[in-house]
């Protein structure tokens, strides 16, 4: 299994995630954007817009590879002189703020040196956090981690709560999910069970998101709700911008800026020291965005 096998599968990834948001979505469909890296490399980012779930979307794929630059060694910690890198990435914002924002990523990375390491993740940030919803969706990923070993769920969704952490707010970007990083043969797995893992998680991914799109996608929405989705949307910008290590590597490794910020919401809102009213649907989200709930578990 080697560097060009791998990166060909993740492209096919998109392409199979692309066709199944689209029949989700039910209205709009991907335009793509094919782009070349001049240091080596390049890739096809798919944009959707203004769909009948979906408000903005994006799943990037990419298969760069170049020299490790002193910066990248330096704010990244590389211990090599030439690296690889393939991935599939996707960040759906809906419209409906009763629908979550979601993100998943799967990648590999490989340095000359013979290193080589998967990493990934997915975690889902409602709006409105409903506890069954969440547990629906735990529940899921503890069912593919399971498949391969079964300390991987809690290993991996502690990594979630400490990496999806906004440490100015003091909260966590949302439910969480799972996360891991640098993955290689010495955690249990060999490189073929990592690279199917991967591939399996984001084969999952639609079905996750459909159900719970499913559950809010209809649901009435009034202007304060829509207003609340928004300033929901601004954390999220706050962490992708000043925490995410995805972001800051595609930054530092002289990655195509328009793709590494698709995250982004097309908007969001700030407001000065906002206190939601007690017992309100959004005090009580912002009471769960700590680290540790056991969502499985449910008992909140």
């Amino acid at each position: 299994m080697n560097k060009e096998f791998i990166a060909n599968e993740m492209k096919a990834l998109q392409a199979r995630i692309c066709e199944r948001l689209e029949g989700v979505d039910g209205i709009a469909r991907f335009i793509e954007d094919e782009w070349v890296r001049e240091e080596g490399g390049g890739g096809r980012t798919r944009i959707i817009r203004n769909g009948g779930l979906l408000e903005k979307g994006g799943v990037a794929f990419s298969a760069v590879h170049g020299p490790v630059s002193d910066v990248m060694k330096k704010q990244l910690g590389l211990n090599g002189n030439e690296f690889f890198a393939t991935g599939v990435s996707i960040v759906l914002h809906p419209h409906s703020p009763h629908v979550p924002i979601i993100h998943m990523n799967v990648r590999y990375f490989e340095l000359d040196s013979g290193t080589f390491w998967f990493g990934g993740g997915i975690d889902l940030t409602p709006h409105y956090i409903i506890p069954s919803q969440a547990k629906m969706f735990h529940e899921g990923l503890k069912k593919i981690c399971d498949k391969y070993n079964l300390e991987l769920y809690e290993k991996f969704k502690i990594w979630a709560d400490d990496y999806f952490f906004i440490p100015h707010r003091n909260e966590t970007r949302g439910i969480g999910g799972i996360f891991f990083d640098h993955q290689t043969e010495e955690s249990g797995l060999s490189k073929e069970e990592l690279f199917h893992f991967c591939i399996e998680l984001g084969d999952n991914f639609v079905n996750l998101y459909n159900q719970q799109a499913e559950l809010g996608r209809n649901l009435p929405v009034t202007a304060e709700e829509l207003e609340w989705r928004n300033i929901r949307r601004g954390r999220y910008v706050e962490f992708n911008l000043v925490h995410d290590r995805g972001t800051k590597f595609g930054l530092f490794s002289g990655g195509r800026t328009e793709s590494i910020l698709m995250s982004l919401p097309a908007t969001a809102n700030w407001e000065y020291n906002l206190q939601p009213e007690k017992e309100s649907r959004e005090a009580k989200t912002l009471s769960l965005l700590q680290k540790g709930v056991n969502w499985v578990e449910g008992n909140l």
